[in-house]
């Protein structure tokens, strides 16, 4: 136990090492806006969100190359999408944001959120008094074997966001979501206990790994998507949203969303697993992941290409 207790202790002070790394880190960064203020020379191109390209455009590009230039003059452009042609009424103009809503990708994406947080949040709830139950594992321990959940998540993490950048978040959320699928269910095989309480103990451990596998590719969908149908929707409707976008209303929305699923996943969780037991509460849960991971598929970054093909 007493090993058991530094290496907590040491994790602990790691990660408070890195969170005052990061804090003189960003007191050091200084924003292209800010520095426009001062350098003339940076163009203002480059301090403009609202120049860059966006993740759709990119892949529709790569779509149009495929088809013919007859082909081409047939569909609408995608810009005409997210033009907003309505007079707003008051709640829009106080809340700009809501006129994207309209988009079924935005709505996905901060789905993903709620459902990625309610999955975090069920973890949370759950492991504490499984622990208990099966182990007869002490609060210290309990602790102590959330770090089997935690190192893949953040060891993976960036890799995972490296991967969306590179491959788009639609392959990111189906894969991540669908991935979430079996191991959930296979959370189910200690409480059959199968092996010696030793071997037990390892076998849960293994499978929360698995989970974190899964938590770090599922974390970087949402966000991404959401950002990314915002910044088209600024960029087709110009001074809309006001000088600076509607990006902080986007993350308080996003924040909301993650929240929700923080609150209601405990909740959910907790009261399946008084009445239908744990395994079966993690079932429910993996068929949540599977809708998810099968909605993605059809709405996450846009039209996948072999319907695209179909249609045109």
């Amino acid at each position: 136990i007493g090993a058991w207790t530094n290496m907590f202790l040491c994790g602990r002070g790691l990660a408070a090492g890195i969170l005052v790394l990061d804090f003189l880190m960003r007191l050091l960064v200084i924003e292209k806006k800010t520095a426009k203020k001062y350098d003339r020379s940076i163009p203002e191109d480059e301090t403009d969100p609202r120049s860059m390209g966006s993740r759709a455009d990119q892949d529709l590009d790569e779509v149009n190359r495929e088809v013919s230039e007859e082909d081409a003059l047939l569909p609408k452009r995608e810009d005409e999408s997210y033009k907003i042609r309505y007079e707003p009424n008051k709640l829009i103009c106080a809340l700009p944001i809501f006129a994207c809503f309209k988009s079924p990708r935005l709505v996905m994406g901060l789905g993903l959120a709620f459902v990625q947080a309610a999955l975090l949040a069920v973890y949370d709830a759950t492991i504490p008094t499984e622990a208990l139950s099966l182990f007869q594992f002490s609060s210290l321990k309990a602790g102590l074997i959330f770090i089997a959940l935690d190192i893949p998540y953040l060891l993976l993490g960036p890799i995972a966001g490296w991967a969306v950048d590179r491959h788009g978040t639609k392959l990111a959320a189906v894969i991540g979501f669908g991935w979430m699928v079996p191991v959930l269910i296979l959370l189910r095989l200690p409480a059959d206990e199968l092996l010696p309480r030793s071997k037990n103990i390892v076998l849960y451990c293994a499978i929360l790994a698995l989970n974190g596998v899964g938590l770090a590719i599922i974390g970087s969908p949402s966000v991404v998507e959401a950002s990314d149908i915002i910044q088209k929707y600024d960029k087709a409707n110009p001074g809309f949203f006001g000088k600076n976008g509607p990006y902080a209303q986007l993350y308080g929305f996003n924040s909301l969303f993650f929240c929700a699923g923080l609150t209601i996943g405990p909740v959910v969780a907790g009261s399946l697993k008084d009445s239908i037991g744990y395994g079966n509460m993690n079932l429910v849960f993996a068929m949540l992941s599977a809708i998810t991971a099968i909605l993605s598929f059809f709405i996450i970054g846009g039209r996948t290409r072999v319907l695209s093909r179909r249609i045109i």
